[in-house]
């Protein structure tokens, strides 16, 4: 069996870039480094000077990604306020994904460190069971659970009619923050 070649520095990093713009999936740091036969926590670094050079990459709960807007895409971003207990979670980001919603971050503001926000970038049903599964497995707490319930998303859609309905739905599930 070959040993397979460590990709170094700059070339590394171009590489990664390169998958992650051709990818429509996050993609796991183990994984990247595994294609790239360095460590997790080398790409770790890696991904920090990509975004020091202002590559649009964010971290999931799933992997990273390359933000790619298309040019021609309507998306309409707002900022929903919710309050819920962390069993609902899951219910709430349900919600948004079966209404086309798109949930990027969470935002909460912390007495101590000011605003604190996660990427979560759940689209569908599949992501929201990978995203709450690896909060299970992780044992993970919620940045809610810091604040009472209480906390923002930073939600798109292709339309304001999809995100005035999800806020409806919210309303009435008593998820949205009034």
């Amino acid at each position: 069996m070959m040993e397979q070649k460590k990709i170094l520095g700059e070339e590394r990093r171009q590489y990664i870039l390169q998958l992650l713009k051709s990818s429509t999936a996050p993609i796991t740091g183990s994984e990247l480094a595994e294609r790239t036969n360095v460590s997790r926590q080398v790409i770790v670094g890696d991904i920090t000077l990509l975004k020091a050079k202002n590559e649009p990459i964010i971290a999931t709960s799933q992997g990273y990604m390359y933000l790619l807007q298309a040019a021609n895409a309507q998306v309409v971003e707002r900022t929903i306020a919710c309050r819920h207990t962390p069993e609902e979670t899951e219910k709430e980001l349900i919600i948004f994904v079966d209404h086309g919603v798109t949930v990027k971050d969470v935002r909460i503001e912390h007495a101590v460190y000011g605003d604190l926000t996660a990427s979560i970038m759940v689209s569908n049903r599949q992501e929201v069971k990978q995203f709450m599964e690896k909060v299970r497995t992780t044992k993970a707490s919620f940045l809610s659970e810091l604040t009472g319930g209480i906390h923002l998303h930073t939600v798109s859609a292709g339309s304001k009619d999809a995100l005035d309905k999800v806020e409806e739905v919210l309303r009435a599930e008593g998820l949205l923050m009034v």
